[in-house]
């Protein structure tokens, strides 16, 4: 069984639907998650982060967002800049990113 220290999960902009139509889409979400998986490599953290896109969040104003489990730390706006410093502060020294919180 796995048992992660932390879940990250990231909207990958999909509606109920299926198709891939959302703002965090639009914004780049497909590329955030695999700058957050090359991140986590880089760090050898695989072992302890574990990875899930999400369908729509609904605040789509706040896009791209993440949630890190299991504080339950929101996170919006997200560009590469925004998730490698989360990567470094947040899931490899345990400090959540305030000023990036929503």
């Amino acid at each position: 069984m796995v048992n992660p220290k932390y879940h990250v999960f990231l909207c990958a902009g999909t509606k109920l639907a299926g198709d891939k139509k959302g703002m965090c889409h639009s914004r780049g979400s497909d590329d955030l998650v695999r700058k957050l998986m090359e991140e986590i490599d880089e760090r050898e953290l695989s072992g302890e982060v574990m990875v899930s896109t999400t369908s729509c969040y609904g605040i789509c104003d706040k896009g791209p967002i993440a949630v890190v489990y299991p504080e339950g730390v929101w996170y919006g706006s997200l560009d590469k800049e925004k998730i490698a410093v989360i990567a470094e502060k947040h899931l490899e020294e345990g400090s959540p990113v305030k000023e990036y919180t929503i």
